[in-house]
């Protein structure tokens, strides 16, 4: 179990899922994000930071003995707003961890790195990626910066490329791409407790029927998911109309990200 781990982004969706969870791998935990956050558990501190500035980072991150980074932008935006978030945003985390002596990430990676794979491909991390927005472009680049610390400083990081992470599943893309929080957290706990990290690549899915990626060069973590969105498949198909298997968003693993204007038009 880890003393104190810094989570960034905990505001957001994906966090405020994964903070009931945490005590299950730290004794502690540092909530970071530019959103205050005031309903704080005992074993929980605040720190607002944005990841732009260089020194807030540094300060964040001293002292910490693993990091779960899903600070950032998490959809499509302007350019501008991606640089700032996730390329910049990221680049400072990482040497921020260089000069903390080097904890652990958990780098939340995106799908959306990979979303021009057609939906009847199965591929595993080693396939070029193919990303379908900007937002997916960030996380390419998030990807590069870890496998470049780990090859020149020895910074190990699991970049995990999550599908859907939400309670459950919302609709029929959900049914292959949904990432259950509890399969997260035991995921995150795996990268933190194994001998040798390294840097590796992996697709955030749950135990799911319906399945476009293959994980099974990461099975030295140790990873099992025990949650699957076949649970909810009944329930969904009644509410949704069929998929149009024309439509580009249903064609491609991205979804609607592969159809989405540029967002600057």
């Amino acid at each position: 179990m880890l003393k104190t781990l810094l989570l960034t982004g905990a505001a957001g969706g994906v966090g405020q899922s994964l903070r009931p969870l945490l005590s299950q791998i730290a004794e502690s935990v540092v909530l970071s994000d530019l959103t205050p956050i005031k309903d704080l558990r005992p074993s929980e501190r605040f720190v607002a930071c944005d990841l732009s500035d260089r020194s807030g980072v540094d300060s964040l991150v001293n002292g910490v003995d693993g990091i779960i980074h899903l600070g950032g932008i998490s959809v499509e935006k302007p350019f501008d707003q991606i640089m700032q978030g996730n390329i910049l945003g990221l680049y400072n985390l990482y040497e921020a961890a260089r000069a903390a002596g080097r904890p652990r990430i958990v780098f939340a990676s995106s799908n959306h790195t990979i979303g021009f794979y057609r939906r009847d491909e199965r591929i595993d991390s080693q396939a070029p990626t193919r990303p379908d927005s900007l937002y997916g472009v960030s996380k390419v680049f998030g990807e590069a910066v870890a496998s470049l610390y780990f090859d020149k400083f020895g910074q190990e990081t699991l970049s995990v490329r999550i599908g859907s992470c939400f309670p459950e599943p919302r609709n029929t893309r959900m049914m292959a791409t949904w990432f259950s929080p509890r399969d997260f957290l035991s995921l995150c706990g795996c990268a933190f407790e194994t001998p040798r990290l390294g840097h590796t690549i992996i697709y955030g899915v749950s135990d799911n029927d319906e399945q476009w990626w293959d994980n099974s060069h990461a099975a030295f973590l140790g990873w099992r998911p025990r949650d699957n969105a076949a649970h909810w498949r009944r329930e969904i198909l009644s509410k949704t109309a069929p998929d149009d298997p024309n439509d580009p968003a249903v064609v491609y693993q991205g979804g609607g990200f592969v159809t989405a204007a540029h967002p600057e038009d």
